[in-house]
C-alpha cells in the first residue's frame, strides 16, 4: 500500500500552534579566516564590520535577534534544501535532539566533500557550533495526521519536489515552521522553520557547544570531548 498523495486541504484541518527547542549546527571557521588576515584586534573588528556592510539586508523583525536565529534568512542560496527551491531565501532548519541535528550536518558534509574535485582523497576537518533556539508558531507536524498519510512522500531521500510545495503552499496560508521526520535520523524530529518571529535564542550555558568534524568521501565525524557520533557512507 502506498501512502496517500497529499492535498492543499489538509491546511484547513492540519495546522495548529506548536513549540519545540531545535538544535541547530553551524560552521565556525569565519571568525579563524578573518584573523589570518589581520594583525590586531582592532584591525579584525574594521574587517568583520566591512564584512557585515557586504551581506544581504537583515530581516525586518519586531525586535532584535541573535545573529544566529537571523542568518538564514538574510541569504539566497543557490542549491536546493527539502523545503526550499534554489535561489530563494533561506530557512532555519534544526533538529530536537543534538543526535539529529549532527547527523544533518554530517550529510551536508559529506556532500560538500563528495562535491569538491580538492578533497577527492583528503579529509576535511571543521570547526562547528551547535546551538538550541526556541520555536514557538503555527505549524503542521508532518509526522501527525493528516500529514503522516504522506510520509513516503516528506521522506524521500533526494526528491524534494512536496516538501518544497508544501513549504510554499504553508507560507501562503500563514504557517510558521514545519516539524518534519528527520531522513538522515529516521524517527527523529526536525523543523524548517519559514517565519524569523517564530524563533529565539535559547541564552544559558548548556545549549551553545563546540564540536570539530572530520569528513571524508568515505565516513564523517563529529565530536566534542568524550561525546562522539559516526557514520559510514
Amino acid at each position: 500500500m502506498t501512502d496517500a498523495v497529499w492535498s492543499p486541504d489538509w491546511f484547513n484541518i492540519g495546522v495548529a500552534h506548536q513549540t519545540m527547542k531545535a538544535w541547530r549546527g553551524v560552521e565556525a571557521q569565519h571568525v579563524v579566516a578573518t584573523m589570518r588576515l589581520v594583525d590586531s584586534p582592532d584591525e579584525q573588528t574594521v574587517l568583520e564590520s566591512l564584512l557585515e556592510g557586504s551581506k544581504p539586508r537583515v530581516p525586518a523583525m519586531k525586535a532584535h535577534k541573535h545573529f544566529l536565529i537571523f542568518t538564514p534568512f538574510r541569504y539566497r542560496p543557490q542549491h536546493p534544501s527539502r523545503f526550499r527551491k534554489g535561489g530563494t531565501l533561506g530557512l532555519w532548519y534544526g533538529a530536537e535532539e543534538l543526535y539529529a541535528a549532527c547527523a544533518e550536518v554530517a550529510y551536508w558534509r559529506h556532500r560538500f566533500v563528495l562535491d569538491s574535485a580538492g578533497l577527492a582523497m583528503g579529509d576535511l576537518v571543521t570547526e562547528h557550533t551547535f546551538f538550541q533556539a526556541a520555536i514557538d508558531g503555527s505549524a503542521i507536524d508532518l509526522m501527525a495526521p493528516p500529514w503522516v498519510a504522506a510520509r513516503s512522500t516528506w521522506t524521500h531521500g533526494s526528491d524534494y519536489t512536496h516538501t518544497q510545495a508544501v513549504a510554499q503552499a504553508a507560507a501562503e496560508n500563514g504557517v510558521q515552521w514545519i516539524c518534519y521526520e528527520s531522513v538522515r535520523a529516521p524517527e527523529y524530529r526536525c523543523a524548517a522553520v519559514l517565519d524569523v518571529e517564530a524563533l529565539d535564542i535559547v541564552a544559558n550555558g548548556t545549549t551553545q557547544q563546540t564540536w570539530h568534524c572530520k569528513a571524508n568521501r568515505d565516513a564523517v565525524m563529529l565530536v566534542h570531548g568524550q561525546d562522539r557520533y559516526a557514520w559510514d557512507f
